[in-house]
């Protein structure tokens, strides 16, 4: 058996009543919600407000993990008045972005 497999841990799955299907959120579901919630960063948004506003509609177990991965990776912050987008890219990544040449 290899021992280099993926583990999976119950806050990395969505999971239905019956505990018998899972899945992970898509990548352009996951792109949605940082898309929206850059876009709306200046004010703190409640996980209700976020799923009327969103572009399309997700199931309210893939926001969480959405939301999850994001708190995570250090992209949002919650707090009491709700979530908001926090991140702010290095400078030198903009700089070497903005001055190289897309192939």
């Amino acid at each position: 058996m290899n021992t280099n497999t993926l583990q999976l841990t119950e806050s990395e799955v969505v999971e239905k009543a019956n505990n018998k299907v899972k899945r992970y959120p898509n990548l352009n579901t996951v792109m949605m919600v940082e898309d929206f919630l850059k876009a709306h960063r200046d004010m703190p948004l409640k996980i209700s407000e976020i799923k009327k506003q969103l572009p399309r509609q997700i199931m309210h177990e893939t926001l969480k993990v959405i939301l999850e991965y994001l708190w995570e990776s250090g992209k949002i912050i919650y707090g009491p008045k709700g979530i908001q987008w926090i991140y702010s890219q290095p400078e030198h990544l903009r700089k070497m972005i903005e001055d190289s040449m897309e192939v």
